[in-house]
């Protein structure tokens, strides 16, 4: 009694009889078939070439160096997992227990930056100046005025830095943590460099804006495909947000957080920073909701608007020391970083 099946993947699991002589035949047909195999092609000269298949058995490559497969919409589930426990790892190796994230737009420039750019335009468009000149004149402008969010990005970061790095703990507390790109993320990536501290950076593949500022800590530099796991990272550790002045991306990242501590689905205080309030006032009309009825009053309680990095830093030292800075004796036996713990 034996059990059939075909190469083709026809009568798979057939039960059938067959003699001894039959199943020797068999046999040789089936090594035959592996190691005589024959490649027909045909040679330029028009004359039929017969290649006999190296006979030995050459391994297959092990699924996970395969990158075909990894690159597959079938590897996708461990494309999501690398970008999970790749970053999980680094973190517990450089004892990051958790962060303060700075959002805001990636096309602010430094004042002297944006003081250069502004020379360079002017000189350029002159007394004619054609209207696609006088339109670069106007963004550039308004681009000089919007510097002194990227300085005091920078200042701020600096000083939340200086002193989180004297925190007596086992672990690094409240890392300067940004998208990892130019403008605001540079800002607080550069002020927590400057203030001698770690610095994280959680980049993305972008078709523009988008790249690597030389203040992150290269190891803690990351790079990311999918912005749901980008995203997952912003907030897992992330003990406070600072959002200054910025666009979609900026907007989107605030108004999840709010949602999130609005929901009651964060068990531990997430402490949220709106830093400028003459340009959020312009934004965003927090008080209409209010109004309107599609917020309760106590939902602006959720956050904390500020204009100078002295107050910001004020408001986010105290608030972190008393949500976040218990005694060390309370985390023995942890091992890995923690979170940002969502409700059952």
């Amino acid at each position: 009694m034996a059990w059939g099946y075909s190469i083709f993947g026809l009568d798979s699991g057939k039960q059938f009889t067959i003699t001894s002589n039959e199943a020797g035949a068999a046999s040789r047909a089936l090594k035959t078939l592996c190691l005589c195999q024959r490649q027909m092609t045909q040679s330029v000269t028009g004359k039929t070439n017969v290649n006999m298949v190296d006979p030995k058995c050459k391994p297959a490559p092990l699924a996970y160096q395969n990158e075909p497969f990894l690159n597959s919409p079938e590897g996708r589930i461990l494309r999501i997992l690398s970008e999970y426990s790749e970053p999980l790892s680094r973190f517990r190796r450089e004892q990051i227990q958790d962060t303060v994230v700075f959002f805001g737009s990636a096309r602010f420039y430094s004042k002297l930056d944006a003081q250069k750019r502004l020379t360079g335009i002017e000189a350029a468009a002159g007394e004619g100046a054609s209207a696609e000149q006088n339109l670069q004149l106007k963004q550039a402008v308004a681009s000089l005025d919007m510097a002194r969010y990227y300085e005091e990005a920078r200042r701020l970061a600096f000083l939340l830095t200086k002193w989180s790095i004297q925190i007596p703990a086992r672990r690094r507390r409240f890392v300067v943590t940004t998208g990892g790109g130019p403008g605001i993320m540079e800002a607080a990536n550069l002020g927590a460099y400057e203030a001698g501290g770690k610095t994280i950076g959680l980049n993305i593949n972008l078709p523009f804006e988008q790249m690597c500022n030389p203040y992150i800590t290269p190891s803690l530099n990351f790079e990311f495909h999918y912005f749901f796991m980008r995203k997952f990272w912003f907030a897992y550790l992330a003990k406070a947000l600072v959002i200054f002045p910025g666009g979609f991306g900026t907007m989107d990242e605030l108004f999840e957080i709010l949602t999130l501590a609005q929901t009651q689905k964060l068990a531990k205080k997430i402490l949220v920073v709106i830093y400028g309030s003459e340009y959020w006032h312009r934004v965003v009309n927090f008080q209409a909701m209010v109004d309107a009825g599609t917020i309760s009053a106590e939902d602006l309680d959720l956050f904390k608007i500020v204009d100078t990095p002295e107050e910001g830093f004020e408001y986010l030292r105290e608030g972190l020391t008393k949500y976040h800075l218990v005694p060390e004796s309370k985390r023995a036996g942890e091992r890995v970083p923690e979170i940002a713990k969502t409700n059952p």
